[in-house]
């Protein structure tokens, strides 16, 4: 149950209003849910939810204006929750997942507006994630706000704990498909990240960085 919503009551609430309108297909379907998604989720004006998109913890979820979550996303949110803002666009398949179990005190993911997260993304908040306004990502890129403690070889790892610093994607950032965000790092305002890279340190501002592990690869400048 602790896994699902913040308390029975809410878990059947949210459970009946998902399968009676949540497969709803074409615009009627997500008109309808513009409508009833407001008895479980806050929305800040109209936002559009595609059919198929699977929510647990509603009531810790936010929508901007003209949101939109597509096919097969998946967002789950635990205290303090997901923010989308206003004409952020969260595409097909898309895991969206901040899974705080552990009473960690800054798990969340918080996305700016007019943002696009690729198809197939997974962003992991249990260590927090900030996304700026006007960040696209493409397909198959992952934050991982979270880190497991491996450092005494005679304990499983799984007993070990986990770290979890947070993850800072400043605005007006391009991430190429497949690249790898690591907890810890801060992505500055402008930059850009080349496909397939893997961030394990931060990014200064109007850079673009690849490789890995990721470096900085040239300055972006005015001609």
């Amino acid at each position: 149950m602790r896994r699902q919503a913040s308390s029975w009551p809410r878990y059947w609430l949210e459970q009946l209003v998902c399968a009676a309108v949540g497969w709803m297909p074409t615009l009627v379907g997500i008109g309808v849910r513009a409508v009833v998604y407001r008895l479980i989720l806050r929305m800040r004006g109209i936002a559009a939810i595609e059919a198929g998109v699977r929510l647990r913890y509603v009531d810790h979820i936010s929508l901007g204006r003209r949101a939109y979550l597509d096919q097969g996303v998946y967002l789950h949110a635990c205290p303090q929750g997901i923010e989308i803002g206003d004409n952020t666009l969260i595409m097909h398949g898309a895991i969206l997942h901040v899974y705080n179990f552990r009473d960690l005190p800054h798990a969340f993911i918080r996305i700016g507006r007019d943002s696009l997260i690729g198809e197939r993304n997974i962003l992991r908040g249990q260590g927090g994630i900030t996304v700026g306004d006007r960040v696209y990502t493409a397909p198959l890129v992952q934050m991982l706000a979270v880190n497991h403690v491996f450092a005494d070889p005679a304990r499983p790892f799984t007993e070990q704990g986990i770290t979890a610093e947070g993850i800072v994607v400043e605005d007006d950032v391009w991430i190429g498909a497949g690249a790898i965000i690591t907890d810890g790092v801060r992505v500055g305002k402008g930059a850009v990240i080349a496909a397939g890279a893997v961030v394990t340190a931060d990014v200064p501002a109007h850079t673009v960085a690849g490789g890995v592990p990721a470096r900085v690869l040239r300055k972006i400048e005015a001609n």
